[in-house]
């Protein structure tokens, strides 16, 4: 089902950044997290929402700050740069996209993200983890979300996961 709404350049840009992390480049100046929304038939980045690394510098928990992002009343797309650890010990940096569309939302807006989601998607290729949240108990808190990082993982952006898997 399409609805007619167009991916900006400026999003496409954006993701392919996020999805092409150049060694040589400035750590602090790299983007861990980005909200985009439909505005006008496309969907765009949403004014100030872009966080860069050293604008989390002083955020205790990324996860937490990521979390408290989602608005109960807005649906959202979201871009985020989550990095965890396994039980392997490695250390992983891989992007999350999640479709927020929450329960309390008008219905016409979670039926046009819906919809436009696979516009989106196409952009995206290669990105290994989606979510559709539509309640903060899905995975709002670090546990679920880890068991959707894989299997082993044992923190979430440097905090433990309680109960290990």
């Amino acid at each position: 089902m399409a609805s007619g709404v167009v991916v900006s350049d400026e999003v496409k840009e954006l993701i392919n950044n996020m999805k092409v992390v150049k060694a040589d480049s400035d750590q602090m100046e790299r983007i861990r997290l980005v909200l985009f929304e439909i505005k006008e038939g496309s969907i765009v980045v949403e004014e100030g929402k872009i966080f860069r690394e050293k604008d989390l510098a002083d955020k205790e928990d990324i996860f937490k700050f990521f979390v408290s992002l989602l608005d109960p009343e807005t649906c959202r797309y979201m871009l985020y740069d989550c990095h965890f650890e396994t039980k392997e010990s490695s250390r992983k940096e891989e992007l999350v996209f999640v479709m927020w569309a929450p329960d309390s939302s008008p219905i016409k807006a979670k039926m046009q993200y819906a919809s436009s989601k696979d516009s989106l998607k196409k952009v995206l290729s290669g990105i290994k983890h989606e979510l559709q949240m539509n309640d903060l108990s899905d995975y709002g808190n670090r546990d679920n979300f880890a068991e959707r990082m894989g299997k082993g993982v044992i923190k979430v952006e440097g905090h433990p996961v309680s109960s290990h898997r």
